[in-house]
């Protein structure tokens, strides 16, 4: 098994989401990070009370201001406003891709794409694409190899997808109509703009 699967499955991401680029990632999380830092976003965002912890951590971890919609009721996928970045992690369907966005994807045990492990930004700039999977990377360019003959370097993360998760997507994925119902996966979270950090 070599990197080949990794463009294998974000092809094929890409032909059933309508994203004409997909980055992958190690967790949807990590994704909607790189997107922030991608973007040097530095102003407050806007979020639903009701997600999943690790969004207002990772906030936290930017250093960035929360405001709370109290009002936004959201069902699969909602938009960390005023961005274009969608933390889509309970969405994944035919055709899901919004022109101009940055989606942000999860695969866990629990979503609809069931590989227990992973995420991906769906997008439609080339720029962009080969920017953020450069950073997913280690700052590394998968077409250098060895990557210790890769001269210049812009900084990265140790957030890439894992051969055999992107293997075990690509057999989830081509049979489409074995995954569960989206609104089946559909869970309800906390009120965790109660909940206070400490460091």
């Amino acid at each position: 098994m070599d990197y080949k699967v990794l463009e294998d499955f974000e092809n094929l991401l890409s032909e059933y989401t309508g994203a004409p680029y997909v980055v992958l990632t190690d967790s949807c999380t990590h994704a909607v990070e790189l997107c922030l830092r991608h973007q040097k976003w530095q102003g407050p965002v806007i979020l639903p009370p009701k997600t999943y912890i690790s969004i207002p951590m990772t906030m936290h971890k930017l250093g960035l201001q929360v405001y709370w919609d109290h009002e936004y009721n959201w069902k699969h996928q909602y938009r960390i406003a005023p961005t274009n970045i969608w933390d889509s992690a309970r969405a994944f369907d035919e055709n899901m891709y919004k022109p101009g966005a940055w989606q942000c994807l999860s695969f866990g045990w629990d979503k609809r794409l069931h590989i227990g492990h992973g995420g991906a930004i769906l997008l439609d700039n080339r720029t962009d694409y080969i920017s953020l999977k450069c950073m997913a990377y280690d700052g590394r360019y998968l077409n250098i190899s060895p990557w210790q003959d890769q001269i210049y370097w812009h900084l990265g993360f140790h957030y890439n997808m894992r051969l055999e998760d992107a293997a075990k997507g690509i057999e989830l994925l081509s049979q489409p109509d074995k995954l569960p119902m989206m609104y089946t996966q559909v869970k309800e979270y906390p009120d965790v703009s109660k909940i206070k950090i400490k460091l």
